[in-house]
Order: structure tokens, then C-alpha cells, then sequence
């Protein structure tokens, strides 16, 4: 009975949103997270990215002082669950001035790789923290003392900024051997032995030799990845077939449209290798792509076959995914806010949510009106998501006062928008009508893909569930959450800092 009173007391909305309408406030945590995990610092259409920084760097501020070990973890969540870079970076630099004891427990899990310890050390002079101290120069060298030959040829990028050698000036790490002694000199640009450093000998090799034979022997010899050979000559039609059969998947889509224009496709032994590749089903779940970067691809290669194969493979991403219990509402944002890449990340989203409720849901588009998405589960995500056009304005209660109206009772709510709302009934009141008349127990989830600090939902809602950004985590929280897991705040504060994700 608290439970039912709690659902329908009155809530009453605390600020506007960036299209002037009424809208609620979440804690602190969540509007951390939601920036965390969705703001890029890009422009959109209620903000552009000037705007967008100067509401990050007060976010950051006030999560360190009011909870840094908060802030720790969802920086940690951020990079590892959430794909994000620049924000935790970012947040990271704040964090090392107030607790370095927390900012040195996660720093191996916020930067990752070199060039998150470029963006970080940039970043860091950037707020006016120099080099940081003594705190931020172990952590770097400590870092730097994993540099290997493969992270020397791709990430030193001299004349950008930071780069390793500049990190290596800061910090001075002491060599662990006489290998790594040979490169930190070669980063330094001072004479040292290449023999010590094979895969260093031949690529330098290989920017002086002029045949295809003479390059092809020396990417062999030096074991020498694709992104150092692009970076270090153009290659020819020849060096690109040598190179397909190297690349991993994720760099494979991403070089589909320059195997093409090099007339590597026109060969059927190459294009049914690539085909292959990018059906493999456990190839692209070690691979961890998301079916947007499908999506992604999927709009700017020419070549049909492949398009084919970019529509399967969205498909095949989304076996893994774990299944909805129940009967499932798919609501999906088509306002003119929505357009873009927002839009079709949502779209190519919502079907697949559609295919894996195996039919056990309805699927409604909404701007100001709902329109009935008309799903199918035998064609392609892709084709269907194709379909999908942005306009109008933006009434998030519209789909659900529908589905009081015609007495449609679901398990679960799932909303994907940017939250936008300039016209019509509040999405909050009408979910308390759908519960009060349908179903008390009708959980709601919030898909939010936009930065913007507003929500359409107080967080006394206990029954409503917020999910900030993009990852293949997306459906794992929503199935895990039916299972009696609670809000993605809840996640992050069990996250133990002293262990890796």
C-alpha cells in the first residue's frame, strides 16, 4: 500500500528543460553519469558544445567535493562499461587535485591506453594543473613503464600535442630493461640500438624501401600491424590485400570504403573473406562492436554485397543479448530533435529490442502523434531502422496515455528520447494514470541519449529506471533490472576500486 501511495503522490516539476517545458531535477550522481556517458562535448540541437563543457566542468567540480569516491567509480564505469574517453579523462584531472588517493587507485582503469594519457595530460594543463604533481608523475610513469614497440609506433604522434615523449620528460621512468632503455630513447629521438627493437628496425625500414615486395617483407619481418603501415606510407592495392588478412574486425569495417576504392573488393576471394569476417558471430563479440557502428558503416560503404553484409551482421550483434521477461512497450522518439545520429542509434536500437521480445511487445514511433511502427522479425533491423524519419515537435506522454486508452497492459515501459518534451501531457502524470487504471506494477525505463540536465520522471519514482548513453550493456541493465537489480546509480556504487573491470 506505501508502495501504491509513493507511485501516485504528486510530484511537481522543479525546472524547465531546454525547450521550455516542465521538467524534473534527478540527484546529483545521476546528472553525473548521464554526462559521463552521453556527453561528448558535440554539438546539439538545445546546446551547443561551449554550453555542454561549462555544465561538465561544474558537474565534475561539485561530484568531487560533495563524493569523490562516487565520482571514482563512475568515472571507472564510464570508460569500461560505457566506451567513453574524454569526460573520464576529463574527470580524472579534476579528481587528482582533490583525493590522489583515489585519482592513483583508478587511474590504470581510466587510462587505458597511451592516447587516453595524452588527451589526460593535455587536459590537465588545460585547467591550469600543469603536470600535476607528484601524485599524477608516478601514475604516468608507472604507466609508461608498460610501453611496448607496438604502442611506441602508434601512439608517439610527434607533433601533437602530447605524445609519449613528452610524458616520458614529465615523469622520468626509469627503464625496467635494457630493451625498454633503447625505447624510451627512441622516443626521445636520441640514437639508440634498433637491434633491441625489431618491430622499431622495420618500420623504419619500411619508410625507405620503394617496391611492394621490399614493403611486404618488411611488415612480415617487423610483424608490423595495419595502423603502422598506413601511418607510415600509403599502400598500394598489393599492401592492402596483405593487410586485410591481418586486421581485426573492428578495423576492417572501418577500412571497407578504402578496400574498395583500392579494387581489393573486386576480387571474390577477398570480398567473401571480409563477408565472413564480419558475419562471425564470436569474432564480433570478442570484438565488443556495437550494432551502431554497423549502422555506422552501413551508410557510407557503396558496395551492395557488403551493405548485405553490414544488415546481417547488425543482426547477428544483438544474439548475445540477454532476453525481456514479459510483455514489453517500445516507445522511440522521432521528433526533430531526434535527427541525426541520435535518431538512428535509437532506431536501429528499438528494433533489435523489438526482435528480442520474439514478438512479445508493441513498438510505437511518436512526435506529437503515435504511430504504430508496423515491426517485423524477419526483415533486417537495418532496412527497417532505414525507414525512420525525424519531425515535428515532442510529446513523451502521448504513447502512453494511448496505452491507458486502449487498456494495453506491459511489464515494461522502455522510452528511447532525448527528452525534449515542448508540447502536450507530461510522460510522468500519464505513467501514473497507466499504472492507477492498468497495471501498479509497469516498470519504465528511460533511455536518455542526449547531455541535457532535465528528466521527466522525479527520483522518488522508485519504479522508473533512467539509462544514460550507448553500449552493449544497454539491454543487460534492463534484464538484469525485470530480475530485481536496481538503478544504474546502484551499479556504480557497487563497483570495488580495487579490482579491475
Amino acid at each position: 500500500m506505501s508502495q501504491a501511495k509513493d507511485i501516485f503522490q504528486q510530484a511537481i516539476p522543479q525546472m524547465l528543460n531546454r525547450a521550455v517545458y516542465p521538467a524534473y531535477e534527478r540527484n546529483l550522481q545521476e546528472r553525473y553519469l548521464q554526462t559521463l556517458l552521453t556527453n561528448t562535448l558535440g554539438n546539439t540541437v538545445y546546446a551547443n558544445n561551449r554550453e555542454l563543457l561549462i555544465e561538465a566542468t561544474v558537474l565534475h567540480q561539485e561530484m568531487s567535493e560533495l563524493d569523490p569516491e562516487f565520482m571514482a567509480k563512475a568515472l571507472v564505469f564510464a570508460r569500461n562499461q560505457g566506451y567513453m574517453r574524454i569526460q573520464p579523462l576529463y574527470g580524472l584531472a579534476i579528481l587528482s587535485k582533490v583525493s590522489p588517493q583515489l585519482f592513483a587507485r583508478i587511474f590504470a582503469q581510466v587510462v587505458r591506453i597511451p592516447s587516453d594519457l595524452t588527451e589526460f595530460l593535455t587536459i590537465l594543463e588545460s585547467i591550469g594543473r600543469g603536470q600535476g604533481g607528484r601524485a599524477v608523475k608516478r601514475q604516468v610513469a608507472l604507466f609508461l613503464n608498460r610501453t611496448s614497440e607496438y604502442w611506441a609506433l602508434k601512439y608517439n604522434g610527434r607533433g601533437r600535442g602530447f605524445n609519449l615523449s613528452d610524458a616520458i620528460v614529465t615523469s622520468h621512468p626509469i627503464p625496467i630493461d635494457v630493451k625498454q632503455q633503447a625505447l624510451f630513447r627512441y622516443l626521445r629521438g636520441h640514437e639508440t640500438n634498433l637491434a633491441l627493437i625489431p618491430q622499431i628496425e622495420a618500420m623504419e625500414k619500411l619508410k625507405k624501401v620503394t617496391t611492394d615486395k621490399d614493403r611486404i617483407k618488411q611488415i612480415q619481418k617487423g610483424k608490423l600491424p595495419y595502423e603502422i603501415v598506413t601511418s607510415v606510407i600509403t599502400p598500394t592495392p598489393k599492401v592492402w590485400v596483405h593487410l586485410l588478412y591481418q586486421m581485426p574486425v573492428f578495423a576492417l569495417l572501418r577500412h571497407l570504403n578504402t578496400l574498395h576504392c583500392h579494387d581489393v573488393l573486386d576480387h571474390p576471394e577477398h570480398l567473401q573473406y571480409i563477408q565472413q569476417r564480419l558475419t562471425d558471430v564470436e569474432a564480433l563479440r570478442k570484438a565488443k562492436i556495437l550494432p551502431f557502428q554497423f549502422a555506422k558503416a552501413y551508410n557510407e560503404v557503396k558496395h551492395p554485397e557488403l551493405r548485405d553484409t553490414l544488415s546481417e551482421a547488425v543482426d547477428l550483434s544483438f544474439d548475445n543479448l540477454p532476453d525481456l521477461p514479459g510483455r514489453t512497450a517500445i516507445f522511440l522518439d522521432i521528433s526533430g530533435s531526434m535527427n541525426g545520429e541520435y535518431l538512428q542509434t535509437g532506431a536501429v536500437f528499438a528494433y533489435a529490442l523489438y526482435k528480442k521480445t520474439k514478438g512479445n511487445s508493441l513498438f510505437w514511433l511518436f512526435n506529437t502523434t503515435v504511430h504504430d511502427a508496423k515491426p517485423s522479425r524477419r526483415d533486417s533491423i537495418m532496412g527497417q531502422a532505414r525507414q525512420v524519419k525525424a519531425y515535428g515537435g515532442t510529446n513523451t506522454g502521448a504513447p502512453v496515455k494511448q496505452l491507458t486508452d486502449i487498456k494495453e497492459k506491459v511489464d515494461q515501459i522502455i522510452m528511447i528520447t532525448d527528452e525534449q518534451q515542448n508540447t502536450g501531457s507530461a510522460f510522468y502524470s500519464e505513467l501514473q494514470k497507466y499504472r492507477q487504471k492498468i497495471n501498479l506494477h509497469t516498470k519504465a525505463f528511460i533511455v536518455d541519449i542526449a547531455p541535457y540536465q532535465t528528466a521527466m520522471v522525479p527520483p522518488k519514482d522508485r519504479q522508473t529506471f533512467y539509462i544514460y548513453g550507448w553500449s552493449d550493456t544497454v539491454l543487460s541493465f534492463i534484464s538484469q533490472t525485470l530480475k530485481g537489480f536496481h538503478h544504474m546509480q546502484h551499479e556504480v556504487e557497487q563497483i570495488d576500486l580495487e579490482k579491475d573491470l
